[in-house]
């Protein structure tokens, strides 16, 4: 009752919200190693800290652990989708940030077909972006021995007019856009 009485404003009177302090505490993150480990017992980790001399009940440790029984399981974040894939693989490598890199990495090291595919979209960009076209027929080889299905469709499709396109990824110059009259 003192502390109201003495208080010049009410507001001084609230007690923060703060957790207090137990003697538990320098014990969790070992509860929380050994809850992580598969130990979900209250058992065994309790007799654990009573064999180290640890000042702490049951009790204490039973209402812990029922905690870390109620925190869901921490996700792991979500696969990248297809679109974010595609614009890994189809932008130059100099206009990806250090975390799409890194991403683009990992999902190359899970997937060997799509590591392979990526090897030849990287080798079509150069062609185009160089303007190779002598070097088409070269990828289109590749392309056939690696058996991709889609890129394998894509190369067949080039083949249908090889002639036009090569000439259109040497030439220098263009005719322009068409359009239908």
């Amino acid at each position: 009752m003192l502390r109201y009485a003495s208080a010049p404003h009410w507001q001084n009177t609230l007690r923060g919200n703060r957790p207090r302090p137990s003697r538990l505490d320098p014990y969790k993150p070992h509860l929380e190693r050994r809850f992580a480990e598969g130990c979900t017992s209250v058992t065994r980790p309790h007799r654990e800290l009573v064999a180290e001399d640890a000042p702490v009940t049951y009790q204490m440790v039973r209402a812990h652990i029922a905690t870390l029984r109620s925190c869901p399981p921490q996700t792991p974040p979500p696969p990248p989708t297809v679109r974010q894939v595609t614009g890994w693989l189809t932008r130059h490598p100099t206009a990806l940030s250090e975390e799409d890199r890194a991403n683009l990495k990992e999902v190359l090291a899970r997937c060997p077909e799509l590591d392979t595919a990526a090897g030849h979209i990287r080798e079509f960009g150069e062609i185009l972006a160089e303007r190779h076209g002598t070097m088409l027929p070269t990828w289109i080889d590749a392309v056939d021995v690696s058996q991709l299905p889609s890129l394998t469709g894509f190369a067949l499709h080039l083949l249908r007019d090889l002639d036009a396109v090569t000439a259109g990824l040497s030439l220098e110059w263009s005719s322009g856009g068409t359009r239908a009259p």
